[in-house]
């Protein structure tokens, strides 16, 4: 796999298959390389961590596809490979001579995934592609947050992390359809896309029932009570997301007579009737401390939890089986978050840290001169 994508998305799919085992290529630009190996601090020698997140299990080379040299080298990696991914700016493939026509022509096998921000053609080819732009353009933005309040990204690239998760599914697929065909596909994801895709139950109120979400803080839209309760001492998130579950809840706050109240007995009323339920149960809560309310209502079967920092997360013990131990020559040991795919039972192995900046260039340039085209 050839691999010209920066940034997150991309590198995210490439990784995500370079874990399942895939000899990822991942092509970089002389001098500065991949984006996020700059975007930092924390840096581990020369790399950032966030670059370190999404690199493992990849070999780096460096070409500079300005040069014909360089154009020249690029076209026969991908002439060899299985499979190519790029997120250029759309058309600027072509001007190398690497998009999908043209390599295709050459090698009619090939699976070419191409990741976009909003299109490859017409006006939205232009538009800039960073998550914080898709989030403001998609909506996701105008409900995330508390009302009253400036519109709010979600804490993560949450997005370009679903597009590139799409990316590995598709790629997946054509080479599927490869193994029963022979023949290649071109696999386009759109940042914008995905996004609405991962809209899900809210796009869905809106395209069906003609809703426009507005932020709610930590409450849900279709389910009450599920969100965000203050204790005598922090808060906790509880998720009653059945009748059942609500009936369960108010016998630990001990306010029984709530799940027969006709407004509260199913969970269309209540959430109908959410202004009248959560100050109720709001004002039970604040009477005990957190840990108190979690154990009785983990007792009684209600899903809860506390809500957590990073550091308490990494010294649970299921924070502690999703953290790999990687053994860098470069850097020193590297303790990355694994990936969460778990065949029989196991982590998928790391058989490569990141890499350094063009460390496998000879390396692979040599491969490609021994191999024979295809």
């Amino acid at each position: 796999m050839v691999d010209f994508s920066r940034v997150l998305a991309g590198p995210l799919a490439t990784m995500t298959l370079a874990d399942l085992g895939a000899d990822v290529v991942k092509v970089e630009r002389p001098g500065s390389g991949d984006d996020t190996r700059r975007w930092g601090p924390p840096f581990l020698g020369e790399d950032a961590a966030y670059f370190l997140s999404l690199n493992r299990n990849k070999r780096s080379v460096v070409l500079d596809l300005s040069t014909a040299g360089g154009r020249g080298a690029a076209r026969d990696l991908a002439i060899r490979a299985d499979v190519v991914v790029e997120n250029f700016r759309p058309g600027l493939m072509t001007t190398f001579g690497l998009d999908y026509a043209s390599l295709a022509s050459l090698h009619p096998s090939l699976v070419y995934c191409s990741l976009v921000a909003f299109s490859e053609d017409g006006e939205g080819a232009a538009k800039p592609g960073y998550d914080i732009i898709v989030q403001a353009l998609s909506g996701l933005m105008s409900f995330t947050g508390h009302p009253g309040r400036e519109p709010t990204k979600v804490g993560v690239a949450l997005l370009d992390v679903i597009a590139g998760l799409y990316a590995a599914n598709g790629i997946q697929a054509a080479l599927l359809d490869r193994a029963r065909t022979g023949r290649g596909r071109k696999v386009t994801v759109s940042l914008f896309e995905a996004s609405l895709a991962a809209m899900v139950n809210q796009a869905a109120n809106y395209l069906l029932g003609g809703d426009i979400p507005g932020p709610m803080g930590n409450e849900h839209p279709n389910i009450v009570p599920y969100q965000l309760f203050e204790s005598a001492d922090r808060p906790f998130i509880l998720a009653a997301g059945n009748d059942k579950l609500f009936r369960l809840t108010c016998e630990v706050i001990g306010r029984l007579e709530l799940a027969g109240d006709p407004r509260f007995a199913t969970n269309d009323v209540r959430v109908s009737n959410r202004s009248d339920l959560i100050p109720l149960l709001q004002d039970a809560f604040r009477a005990r401390p957190a840990d108190e309310w979690l154990l009785a209502l983990e007792r009684a079967g209600v899903p809860c939890a506390p809500v957590r920092r990073l550091d308490e997360v990494f010294a649970s013990p299921e924070g502690r089986a999703m953290v790999q131990d990687v053994r860098d020559p470069a850097r020193g040991a590297l303790r990355l978050v694994a990936d969460p795919i778990r065949l029989s039972g196991g982590l998928l192995p790391v058989r490569r840290p990141p890499p350094l900046l063009g460390e496998h260039t000879d390396q692979v340039m040599t491969e490609s001169e021994t191999e024979s085209p295809r």
